[in-house]
């Protein structure tokens, strides 16, 4: 059962106790205490809440999220919000990463936010997808596509104000919460995104493709040569590189590569690394620069902003 919260406020107190009431890592760092304006409105569920509030107020804020996953539109005519040293677009939807944000404005900006409990969402998240290994994690904060972002805003419009009438209807919270939820994994570049892309390659490729996947994934720890994949799948190694250029727009090295980046890179995100050479070594990378390298294309970020992160 759902419950809700509304707060005006003119004390800065009021401000940061309530944002951390949902989002426990929240911090005002600076605040003009003359000028703050506050008004708050959200619903908040088990493992779910949808906020929407107006602070008028010179402010810098900041979030580190390693636990929930949030999804935020700002509008303000002045706001600046950055994430891992990164400027971000206010005029689409943007979302956290385990590195968090920093938004500074001096005005008055109103806040649209989807707060997530990540445990949940990656448990919704594995059973949507068909993966039950995947592992939740943002690619890139701003939406994919306008689209998508035009989406986002439907989907924050239509749940917040469904909920607010049936927030204690459990079958119908829930429904909501789920339709949030895969709305913005799939708004923003995410490991969900890729799962459902794989599941989608896999169920259209070739009976050989999916074999050669198979064993890349199944021994992706292992020493591993196109020789060694094409034998599994019962093909030549011409053949299989013909078939995975038609099917996945990849070669299968490439396709190797990918599933040790995604393995290394969720070894470092589980903190118990030795260090980043270790990580790249143990999942066949020999040069630890070329790993630093491929793991920023793929993530917008080094793996050793990762590995501190944990």
């Amino acid at each position: 059962m759902g419950e809700t919260l509304s707060v005006r406020s003119r004390g800065v107190d009021d401000v940061e106790r309530v944002w951390r009431r949902f989002v426990p890592s929240a911090r005002i760092e600076r605040v003009d205490p003359r000028t703050v304006s506050f008004s708050w409105t959200s619903v908040e569920l088990a493992h779910f809440s949808v906020v929407s509030y107006e602070l008028t107020a010179s402010v810098h804020s900041s979030v580190r999220m390693s636990d929930q996953l949030m999804a935020c539109r700002m509008i303000a005519d002045d706001v600046r919000i950055e994430s891992e040293g990164r400027a971000i677009d206010p005029r689409r939807p943007w979302m956290t990463s385990d590195a968090g944000a920093d938004a500074q404005w001096t005005n008055s900006a109103r806040v649209r936010a989807f707060v997530f409990d990540r445990s949940d969402a990656e448990r919704v998240a594995r059973i949507a997808s068909g993966d039950d290994r995947l592992v939740l994690r943002r690619i890139d904060p701003h939406a994919r596509d306008r689209d998508a972002a035009t989406q986002w805003e439907r989907s924050f419009a239509h749940v917040s104000s469904s909920l607010a009438s049936v927030h204690e209807d459990d079958i119908l919270a829930t429904e909501l919460q789920r339709h949030a939820l895969l709305t913005t994994l799939s708004t923003f570049s995410t490991a969900y995104v890729e799962a459902v892309e794989r599941a989608r390659q896999r169920s259209s490729a070739p009976r050989t493709v999916r074999r050669a996947v198979a064993h890349i994934e199944a021994h992706a720890h292992e020493p591993l040569t196109l020789e060694d994949i094409a034998a599994a799948a019962g093909i030549s190694g011409r053949g299989l590189q013909h078939a995975f250029r038609r099917t996945l727009d990849m070669t299968p090295m490439e396709y190797v590569r990918r599933v040790r980046l995604t393995a290394a890179h969720d070894e470092l995100r589980a903190g118990t690394a030795v260090s980043v050479s270790d990580v790249a070594r143990r999942w066949g990378f020999s040069s630890a620069s070329r790993f630093a390298r491929y793991h920023r294309e793929h993530y917008g970020q080094n793996p050793a902003q990762v590995a501190r992160m944990f």
